[in-house]
């Protein structure tokens, strides 16, 4: 599809629509993820949906796939340098990922002891997004971590930018 309008105009205009920064979690038998996201949305009340926009050659994509669900893990606002370890795949030492500490959700994929808020979802369907994919998760299990008040991470208290057009190696 051709556009008419300059990339740098799409992307700046994008990165204007306010995003939670989050860790999303996977896991298919004994592999485990933990991958950094920013398109998250409650998209029905009935039942209770939320929609996360997954790379589709990542391996987020590949353990949700395989083992049905997945987690939204959302960070405190004070934390965000947490987010910069989960862009590749993480590495699973006992019961942390990349050194955070997890454990088991009701589905099987991986909650963070340190965020401030998780939903635990069952996968209910995924479309194809091109690039992505979008996956809508059934939420079978959510709670905090703390305050329930406290404040948590969106895309603009970093300098990451990930939307838009592609570019480099996205």
């Amino acid at each position: 599809m051709e556009r008419d309008v300059a990339a740098e105009t799409v992307n700046r205009v994008l990165w204007k629509i306010p995003n939670v920064l989050c860790l999303v979690g996977s896991r298919a038998g004994d592999r485990w993820n933990g991958m950094t996201a920013s398109w998250v949305t409650q998209v029905a009340m009935d039942p209770v949906l939320v929609a996360v926009g997954i790379d589709a050659a990542s391996l987020t994509r590949e353990l949700i796939a395989e083992g049905g669900s997945f987690t939204v893990n959302l960070w405190p606002r004070d934390d965000t340098r947490t987010f910069v370890k989960f862009s590749k795949p993480a590495d699973k030492d006992g019961m942390t990922l990349n050194g955070r500490p997890i454990r088991e959700g009701v589905t099987g994929a991986p909650v963070f002891e340190e965020a401030a808020a998780y939903l635990d979802c069952r996968v209910w369907k995924t479309v194809d997004a091109g690039s992505h994919a979008l996956v809508l998760g059934e939420v079978v299990d959510c709670g905090f971590h703390g305050d329930p008040e406290a404040p948590v991470a969106r895309m603009e208290d970093t300098r990451m930018k990930y939307g838009g057009v592609a570019r480099g190696g996205h």
